[in-house]
């Protein structure tokens, strides 16, 4: 579930609020994005996925967490963690080579 919207990596660029099929954020003009429904969150990690700065953490519970804040998650390293193990972002190597369904697709070319 959606957990943070980071205060300090956020370049207000929105793409969260385009890509999240369940509408859980509110663009909000000069500002962060809000998490307006969390309860919607449906746990895709596409926000995650596809935020340019590793703003946004998606825990993988799918019941809110009683306890967040951006330092914690910072030292952890679960900002932008799971782009990170997709291969996601500048300097990433991509890791779709190495997932078994893509090794098929070799025999069908």
């Amino acid at each position: 579930m959606i957990e943070l919207v980071s205060e300090s990596r956020c370049i207000q660029c929105n793409i969260c609020v385009n890509v999240c099929p369940t509408n859980v954020f509110d663009k909000v003009p000069g500002a962060l994005p809000t998490i307006s429904r969390q309860n919607d969150c449906q746990t895709c990690f596409m926000c995650e996925l596809y935020c340019p700065v590793d703003a946004l953490y998606v825990a993988p519970q799918v019941e809110p967490l009683a306890e967040v804040d951006e330092k914690s998650l910072t030292e952890a390293g679960l900002l932008g963690s799971y782009r990170q193990k997709l291969g996601w972002g500048r300097g990433q190597t991509n890791t779709a080579q190495e997932d078994s369904t893509y090794q098929l697709l070799k025999y069908f070319k």
